[in-house]
């Protein structure tokens, strides 16, 4: 009885005619297209369809990719047990049974672009683990994928042109399972099936040769604050697939860390996840995307010019011979992240159990207030527990103190010129009337990285009895070491510090590249140079990733938004572990939240509100202008869900908790 129709014309069997576009039906490589017109009833079964259409094209080939695509709803029908009815479709629907896996162009963090095969139908936090396994980079939870910035197609056209001899094809390699990917040493072992994959892979864990000045000059730069939150409108969604989000075959898309809390770093298995972490800070530091100082730059340019001059000479696909110095850096490794951890050996749990130490010296302090001319005055300065407290002299001590400040959740800003001798801690701490500013000046290097390491835990609410406390010392130490000037003699390398003549200037960002001639940053460059020229290529690299996140700008996600009661835009600043609202004026902190004292937020969709609740009966609540409220929501409960990762044995990282990322996103 199916397809008897009565006079009228209706069906007799409530059946009806169903139209399904079929990609690669008449080639087994899928090279073309055609219609077929199915007879169909609302209780047949998405499987059902499926091996219908597959029977009615009559070619012989694997099938087992594909799916159907329900293009008016823009939703893949991937629930083979569900009826026609179920999922609501009708004679109307135009439905296309194409592959889930397509090709896709990414461009790397060091701006080289790769072709491989994607998941179209996968979310894309699981699109991105499987990219990342391809590609070697552990935890791919911290990296995701954005749109390109919009430009004029001859600009386009001009771009694909200069990149398309750059493209690494990796549609075809072959991933092994995941008990053989553990094992590797050097090379994985999929990188060694064809000549092309091996040079990507060279591409992959080395860094590349430095840009011209003219490609960074041309380069899109943010900036201001509202620039720098445009960028975020252009992350996919996590929670969709690509498909969803109109990305279409072979459509170029940016591979980017996302979330600046990079866990577990370990030179035996993050050699390319190191390398595009590098290529990254390089690029945000050459693009002016985050601010540092004349001295930090030059030092910043002298470990480029250092990491590049040894990827020069070092061959990644390699046998390594050097296993027990490996082993001695694991165990290194193992023994520093337990003690960042707060997972304390038995020598130091002593030191926890006696009296938290304290600082108490002499310290110039000014407290910044309108139509003041006041400078630094002297001050007894006692640092206790979390709390600062500032006295006129020793001898008054006893009494009150001239001012108190909790440091728990402030904002910790280093105002250092080492030329100057200038060693200035700015803290910034949120009050019930805005943000008390305080600096304090500190006598020399030394001094200076006591009281900066003390006020650094205080901000995570940590006391000087924390056993990173020695740790964060000396990183800030080894930090103002490496910007001194080497007195030390040495092999001086090439004064042209470029191949062809230009000077280093392309190891700075264009506002020095305007200010200065490259004989003018040369010998800057070399004597710098010095202090940095007997690291390996590893220990550079990490030197760099380290300098890169002590800047006070590091790792601040802007967003424009509109708080509730106010009449002007300002910037809320999201970074790992606090949220920060910004003026957008003058780009100065108003207020420091901490994400340990966020109890729940809730979003409205409708009215693109957002409503934040912290400790204390604190309640913040503003509309998101600059970018959609699922970014910003995404953000907020990314860096909740990056927070609770446990440490991960050696190997590759296992696979992150998708549903717990979604449930908190």
């Amino acid at each position: 009885m199916a397809g008897l129709k009565t006079a009228t014309g209706d069906a007799i069997d409530a059946s009806w005619e169903l139209r399904v576009a079929v990609d690669g039906a008449g080639t087994k490589d899928g090279a073309e297209a055609a219609n077929v017109t199915l007879r169909v009833t609302g209780d047949l079964h998405i499987g059902g369809l499926m091996l219908r259409v597959a029977e009615k094209i009559g070619v012989q080939r694997d099938w087992s990719d594909h799916a159907l695509w329900w293009e008016q709803k823009h939703q893949w029908l991937l629930r083979t047990g569900w009826a026609l009815d179920k999922y609501g479709l009708g004679a109307d629907a135009r439905l296309r049974y194409t592959p889930q896996h397509k090709p896709l162009r990414l461009r790397l963090p060091n701006r080289r672009r790769v072709r491989v095969q994607a998941s179209f139908s996968d979310t894309i936090f699981r699109t991105v683990a499987d990219i990342c396994r391809l590609l070697a980079i552990r935890h791919p939870e911290e990296l995701s994928l954005l749109r390109p910035p919009e430009g004029k197609e001859k600009k386009k056209r001009k771009e694909a042109a200069l990149g398309a001899e750059d493209d690494f094809d990796l549609t075809g390699i072959v991933l092994p399972n995941s008990a053989e990917q553990q094992q590797f040493r050097g090379m994985p072992p999929h990188f060694s099936d064809s000549p092309e994959a091996t040079a990507c892979y060279r591409m992959l864990s080395l860094s590349q040769a430095g840009p011209s000045p003219e490609t960074v000059m041309k380069s899109p730069r943010p900036g201001s604050l509202v620039e720098k939150g445009q960028i975020n409108s252009r992350w996919l969604d996590s929670s969709l697939s690509l498909m969803t989000q109109d990305v279409q075959k072979d459509d170029e898309l940016w591979l980017r860390f996302k979330y600046y809390t990079f866990f577990d770093l370990d030179p035996q298995y993050d050699t390319v996840r190191m390398t595009q972490l590098y290529e990254q800070a390089r690029w945000a530091l050459l693009l002016e995307e985050t601010d540092c100082t004349e001295e930090e730059t030059v030092l910043f340019a002298a470990l480029q010019y250092h990491i590049e001059k040894l990827s020069l000479s070092t061959d990644p696909t390699a046998p390594s011979g050097d296993a027990p110095t490996l082993d001695d850096l694991d165990s290194a490794l193992s023994r520093l992240e337990v003690k960042l951890e707060g997972r304390t050996a038995p020598t130091d749990m002593l030191e926890n159990l006696t009296a938290i130490p304290e600082l108490r010296e002499t310290l110039r302090v000014f407290r910044p207030r309108k139509l003041t001319l006041k400078g630094f005055k002297p001050h007894w300065v006692v640092f206790k527990e979390t709390s600062l407290s500032c006295y006129r002299s020793q001898e008054e001590a006893l009494g009150e103190p001239v001012q108190q400040l909790n440091l728990k959740g402030c904002e910790v800003v280093p105002d250092v010129n080492l030329s100057g001798g200038k060693f200035c801690i700015k803290l910034l701490v949120p009050s019930p009337e805005g943000m008390s500013e305080v600096h304090l000046r500190c006598e020399d290097e030394k001094q200076y990285a006591r009281w900066m390491g003390a006020c650094r835990l205080a901000a995570r609410g940590r006391t000087m009895a924390d056993s990173t406390y020695r740790a964060e010392v000396q990183n800030i130490l080894t930090f103002l070491q490496l910007q001194r000037a080497s007195s030390t003699s040495g092999p001086t390398p090439s004064p042209t510090l470029a191949p062809d003549g230009a000077g280093p200037t392309w190891l700075f960002p264009p506002r020095y590249q305007k200010r200065f001639k490259p004989k003018q940053l040369t010998p800057r460059v070399l004597e710098a140079y010095q202090n940095v020229a007997q690291l390996s290529l590893t220990e550079a690299k990490m030197r760099f990733l380290k300098a890169w996140q002590a800047l006070p700008d590091f790792g601040i996600t802007y967003f424009v938004v509109r708080f509730k009661g106010s009449r002007r835009d300002e910037v809320l600043g999201i970074a790992p572990g606090r949220l920060l609202r910004i003026d957008l004026a003058v780009g100065d902190v108003v207020k420091t939240w901490r994400f340990s004292s966020m109890r729940q937020w809730n979003v409205n969709w409708d009215s693109r509100q957002v409503a934040i609740e912290f400790d204390e009966h604190i309640n913040v609540a503003f509309a998101v202008v600059s970018a959609g409220c699922k970014v910003l929501h995404e953000f907020l409960g990314g860096y909740i869900f990056l927070s609770t990762r446990a440490r991960p044995g050696p190997g590759p990282s296992p696979v992150p908790d998708e549903q717990l990322f979604h449930k908190l996103t």
